[in-house]
């Protein structure tokens, strides 16, 4: 089976938060938004964690039969990183690498253990990011490139942010960007109260029809009706305004 076609078909696996990165607010609504989903596919059976005090590790025991536990190998090894904006610090110093993952499986555990995109408080992020790349324009391997931005319509925030941020991770973890992948570096979502953003990195902005290619992939995965835009990271970096001039639209 196909990568991207694991991944898919183990997205029904999402359960509640039980660790991870959760500053508490909104953590009752992303709690009863977990309890909506529906359960698991029956190939796939809940793993659960086992909270005996002598499991400080954490280790996830399971009843699948032991033929089923092979794991299934993603093309990279990838990277969540989380950050709480503190105006008293260096960005650097608020940025936290939150765990490596490399199989479809350990995507999903880590996936299930932290805090919904909803449940973060305001001025947060996650990045997942390729290995070896850092999540700042500044890094060499985003320096050249750029990003497409979605706007999560604020009156639909509850519906569309945990969905889009989802329907992103799937999409680069699971290779659904075909040849185009090389040039993915990794997706943002980041909680603003004036309107949250999820956003696609790629890295050489000058390969117009591989960027205009990803836009088309993740609008459809998204179900976009409206166009969205492609910036490039020294055009948002050099910004005097609240506007960027979009490279690209789709």
């Amino acid at each position: 089976m196909a990568t991207t076609d694991v991944v898919s078909s183990m997205s029904d696996e999402k359960e509640s938060v039980k660790s991870g990165v959760d500053d508490g607010t909104n953590s009752e609504q992303a709690q009863q938004k977990r309890e909506e989903q529906e359960p698991p596919a029956d190939q796939f059976q809940r793993m659960q964690i086992n909270e005996e005090p002598n499991n400080q590790a954490g280790i996830i025991e399971s009843s699948v039969p032991g033929e089923m536990l092979v794991k299934h190998p993603l093309q990279y090894r990838w990277v969540l990183w989380y950050c709480k904006q503190d105006r008293t610090k260096p960005w650097e110093e608020c940025l936290k690498e939150v765990a490596t993952f490399d199989t479809v499986e350990d995507f999903w555990a880590l996936y299930n253990h932290i805090q919904l995109a909803s449940g973060l408080s305001w001025g947060s992020d996650y990045y997942l990011f390729k290995e070896g790349i850092r999540p700042m324009w500044e890094d060499p391997n985003n320096i050249e490139g750029g990003r497409w931005l979605i706007q999560v319509d604020k009156a639909r925030r509850n519906e569309l942010l945990d969905h889009y941020w989802l329907e992103l991770l799937m999409a680069v973890v699971g290779e659904q960007f075909e040849e185009c992948g090389e040039n993915v570096c990794g997706v943002v979502v980041n909680i603003r109260q004036k309107g949250d953003k999820v956003s696609l990195w790629t890295r050489d902005a000058t390969k117009e029809e591989m960027n205009r290619k990803i836009g088309l992939i993740s609008k459809q995965k998204l179900g976009l009706a409206e166009s969205i835009s492609y910036e490039q990271h020294r055009d948002t970096s050099h910004k005097n305004s609240s506007t960027v001039k979009a490279r690209l639209r789709v």
